[in-house]
């Protein structure tokens, strides 16, 4: 919501920078899809090798808890 605020200011103040950024967008968006994929890789195999890590100390700590 606050981005189409931001663009309707933005359409108010210079409408063709708006209408400029409002076709560049899907653009925009498409080129950085695989970088956005590539980071939830990377997200995903670093909590695999956290998980790996802890889970040691939370086994350890299971029966202790109440």
């Amino acid at each position: 919501m606050l981005t189409f605020l931001l663009w309707c200011i933005l359409f108010v103040v210079c409408w063709p920078l708006a209408l400029l950024a409002l076709i560049a967008y899907p653009f925009i968006w498409l080129l950085l899809l695989p970088f956005r994929i590539i980071g939830v890789a990377v997200h995903g195999v670093l909590e695999i090798i956290y998980l790996a890590i802890t889970l040691p100390f939370r086994l350890l700590a299971a029966p202790f808890r109440v």
